[in-house]
């Protein structure tokens, strides 16, 4: 025996006991058939066969990694939130991925990133699900489901077809400025670490004494904005189809921790009832000239998970995660996913998903939660009701009992919220286009747009394309018409 094999640890089944063989299945004879009792052969083959959960719906592909949060602000004004208390350091998960994308897709097509993060408070788990782009292509999560299925494969060949996501899009004319971004430079970041982050959603945070504000986070790339050309992204697609899952966890590896600097846009909670155009719609941003950035914090991401398929397939993110202090707006979209997002991890990873290592928190759990398929911690409370006079937990209302919520009234009704007089799918875009982007970037944005059409888009639709980019703004849509008809 040599000494490797002497310190090396024996190989043992999922319960410990040690197998008698790595290589050789129990045989009647050398030549003969194998054995059912051979149990160690049947578990492996077994295991293997169940080792893939279902992939996500959305985001499947991504890649994460462990850090810490550090408030440098005093933002407790606004706030009475744990982990954005002055001073205050937390441990977090991050996850980046594609939206569209299957597990093995390229991480370089061009596609919205997400942009997930988790924090370990001391009151329990707070996520914040967000993306690269602080707009969304829907305000209303009924349209969400088909928004995805018109960016995915058609059922009747199998292919991705980029006629589904213009018909989609120029039938939905709110999409155009997130599809102004997604046609843009930052549709198609360098890495995950030269990319901002942004809550898009609204939110809503309450301070110590109750005072109620609107909040977005805006998460600020340390390492700068980068981006790869369309021809950069298709070459890097064909020889690297992992290269920003690469990319991140190598830079952590070499001990170049990427970081992001937290700014807030906060909106006092009065202003919202009659400000220009409706402040929870996910489709709008709001002007920094109105509502500046306030610096919070930086987050800084410094370990590489042991394990992928633990700590970050397994991971699950959901808006509905929020801890005293944060509540939620009157945004459609967002209040739609309080409920898709726990619900889709219940499928995905199984009822008892909160126990698995990333989703785990590092605060103390009271619930009367028991069973269910994969549990492995036993509740906490030997009568599981509530309320119980055996000693188990009670909610403690005076503590953690204000709602963090707003007032409605009104008719039932089916309609994405009131106009106000500056409510329109296109001017924000026509403000970006003109405004944010130089004459470089328009015209990298002009040829990404007649590059995207070129691909398969039928004519009646090509032509309601042409006129979407011409409601944007209608030099650059003119331009857009004129190479897509060979001009």
């Amino acid at each position: 025996m040599t000494e490797a094999s002497q310190k090396a640890p024996y190989t043992t089944n999922n319960v410990g006991i040690p197998v008698e063989s790595d290589e050789h299945s129990l045989t009647v004879s050398p030549d003969g058939p194998i054995l059912l009792q051979d149990h160690y052969l049947i578990e492996k083959m077994a295991q293997f066969n169940r080792e893939r959960v279902p992939e996500r719906v959305v985001h499947a592909k991504g890649s994460g990694a462990y850090g810490t949060f550090e408030v440098t602000n005093d933002v407790s004004q606004f706030t009475s939130a744990d982990l954005f208390q002055p001073g205050r350091r937390t441990d977090m998960l991050a996850r980046f991925s594609t939206v569209a994308g299957e597990q093995g897709s390229p991480d370089t097509w061009r596609d919205p990133r997400g942009f997930a993060l988790k924090f370990y408070t001391e009151h329990g788990n707070y996520d914040l699900v967000g993306n690269n782009t602080p707009v969304f292509f829907v305000r209303d999560p009924i349209k969400f489901q088909d928004f995805i299925r018109s960016q995915k494969r058609r059922p009747d060949n199998g292919l991705r077809d980029n006629d589904m996501q213009w018909d989609f899009w120029t039938l939905s004319p709110e999409s155009a400025h997130q599809v102004t971004w997604l046609m843009g430079d930052r549709g198609i970041p360098k890495s995950y670490r030269h990319m901002n982050g942004y809550s898009s959603h609204t939110y809503m945070w309450v301070n110590a004494g109750g005072e109620r504000f609107w909040v977005k986070y805006h998460f600020k790339t340390d390492q700068g904005i980068e981006f790869l050309t369309q021809q950069d992204a298709d070459d890097m697609a064909g020889c690297d189809t992992d290269y920003h899952r690469r990319d991140l966890f190598e830079s952590i590896e070499r001990g170049d921790a990427p970081t992001w600097s937290l700014k807030v846009q906060v909106m006092p909670f009065e202003d919202a009832a009659d400000y220009r155009f409706n402040p929870f719609d996910l489709t709008k941003v709001w002007p920094h000239g109105d509502y500046p950035l306030i610096d919070v914090g930086r987050m800084t991401l410094n370990k590489n998970p042991e394990d992928y398929f633990v700590h970050i397939e397994q991971a699950s993110f959901e808006p509905s995660n929020l801890v005293p202090g944060i509540g939620p707006s009157p945004d459609k979209m967002l209040l739609g996913r309080l409920h898709s997002y726990p619900d889709a991890h219940r499928y995905r990873i199984g009822p008892n998903y909160t126990q698995l290592p990333p989703n785990r928190p590092r605060s103390p759990v009271n619930s009367y939660a028991k069973d269910g398929p994969m549990r492995f911690e036993a509740s906490n409370a030997a009568r599981p009701y509530a309320p119980n006079s055996y000693g188990g937990p009670a909610a403690d209302t005076a503590r953690f009992g204000a709602v963090a919520g707003w007032e409605s009234a009104g008719e039932m009704v089916r309609q994405a919220y009131t106009l106000r007089r500056e409510d329109d799918d296109w001017g924000q875009a026509g403000t970006q286009v003109r405004q944010v982007l130089d004459d470089a970037a328009r015209e990298r944005l002009v040829g990404n747009v007649v590059g995207h059409l070129a691909q398969g888009v039928s004519g009646p639709v090509l032509e309601r394309a042409l006129q979407y980019w011409r409601n944007i703004d209608k030099e650059v849509g003119d331009r857009i018409a004129a190479k897509a008809n060979g001009g």
